[in-house]
């Protein structure tokens, strides 16, 4: 357990979504233990150590989110405390994995119990943000990587949507230049990767491994979601679902096309888009990722009339586009209004196509230069497209 809560309190540093001073990681094996000695680990002044009983839990992370995340994050707790309902982000990680983000205005035990029985995380304004795992102090990790990813999300669209209202200005501008001034220079660097077509398996394998890692070292993802996928010969070799993309050995799976295997039993949840936009073209590699501000430019719609406002994730039917890069909606699965009836007919002839809220999918016909090349380009010109925006 000592070795998994130093990975994760490493991985979150590495990420740059808190310093290691800041957090506080637990795990209960046979005993309850924390990566390091703080007066929140103590039962007898902090209520942490009692979530593990009151919420029959295997690990609590609880950390103060570093810049730029931090003060985006407790501007939505305020605002959230002050009209009494959660947080509310649009994208899809929210969605289908957090629905809301509860705030409670202290470290109150049976306040904080009480959030996290019902949902993932919770939000103490000016302290940190709270979350737990199960079975292992990975899902704390993502959860918590999530829940800044979303309010990161959140926070620029609505300061987007103020500033087209003209009602951008007070606390709300303040809180955006100062997020904004602790924002990195975008990276303009690409990484060396595997040159294709690949030979073997086992080339397949390492691109992907390389590919994969690089995606997550970019920050062209939130936590290690996305997905990856190559076409080798007849076989569709894609990322496991729930796999990292910075662990991917022992993490993907070979599809044969014919449906011989049933290896796409744990496939991505996303293998059916991925097979399509393979079937009659000259593909080869697809790489999926959820840079920020492509994620925010995706929801970026003026269109206040829209028969479909609420909705726009599914049913979204306005051509759109940022750039050459065209934006549909799509759910995550096989349904109706999943993206694998959406993103395949978009993709033709494209070098990506965003998903509402979701993230670029990107194409190589070789390798996965080409669509690392374009998930980096796309992102940096949605972050130039939305700072023009807010300079207007």
């Amino acid at each position: 357990m000592e070795r998994l809560l130093a990975k994760y309190a490493g991985k979150l540093a590495a990420a740059g979504l808190t310093r290691p001073e800041d957090t506080v990681l637990g795990g209960l094996d046979a005993e309850l233990v924390w990566n390091r000695a703080s007066p929140l680990t103590d039962p007898g002044t902090s209520p942490l150590p009692g979530l593990f009983e009151a919420l029959n839990i295997n690990s609590l992370l609880f950390a103060r989110p570093a810049e730029p995340y931090r003060t985006c994050v407790d501007f939505l707790a305020r605002e959230s405390l002050e009209s009494g309902r959660p947080i509310r982000p649009e994208d899809c990680e929210t969605r289908t994995f957090l629905h809301d983000l509860p705030v409670v205005p202290d470290l109150d035990p049976a306040a904080l119990a009480s959030a996290l029985r019902s949902r993932k995380a919770v939000i103490v304004p000016g302290l940190g943000v709270l979350s737990f795992g199960t079975v292992s102090p990975e899902q704390a990790f993502v959860t918590y990587s999530s829940t800044l990813f979303s309010c990161f999300v959140k926070f620029f669209l609505d300061c987007l949507r103020a500033k087209d209202r003209g009602d951008f200005s007070g606390p709300r501008q303040a809180a955006f230049d100062q997020t904004l001034a602790h924002l990195p220079p975008p990276r303009t660097d690409l990484p060396i990767l595997a040159p294709g077509p690949f030979a073997t398996e086992e080339e397949v394998y390492r691109a992907m491994d390389q590919a994969g890692a690089a995606t997550v070292g970019y920050g062209l993802v939130d936590s290690y979601f996305g997905n990856i996928s190559y076409l080798f010969e007849d076989t569709l070799f894609i990322s496991q679902t729930g796999s990292s993309l910075d662990e991917l050995a022992g993490a993907v799976d070979p599809c044969p096309l014919d449906g011989s295997s049933c290896a796409a039993l744990t496939a991505s949840s996303e293998f059916t888009a991925h097979r399509r936009v393979y079937e009659g073209t000259a593909l080869r590699a697809i790489l999926h990722g959820h840079p920020r501000f492509s994620v925010i430019m995706s929801m970026d719609c003026a269109l206040a009339d829209c028969p479909n406002l609420g909705q726009c994730h599914i049913r979204c039917d306005q051509p759109r586009f940022v750039g050459d890069i065209p934006i549909v909606p799509g759910e995550v699965g096989t349904g109706p209004t999943g993206l694998c009836n959406t993103l395949p007919p978009a993709m033709r002839e494209r070098r990506g196509v965003l998903v509402y809220g979701h993230g670029l999918f990107a194409v190589g016909r070789r390798d996965f230069n080409e669509p690392f090349a374009t998930l980096l380009a796309v992102e940096n010109d949605c972050r130039a497209r939305y700072l023009a925006r807010m300079e207007r």
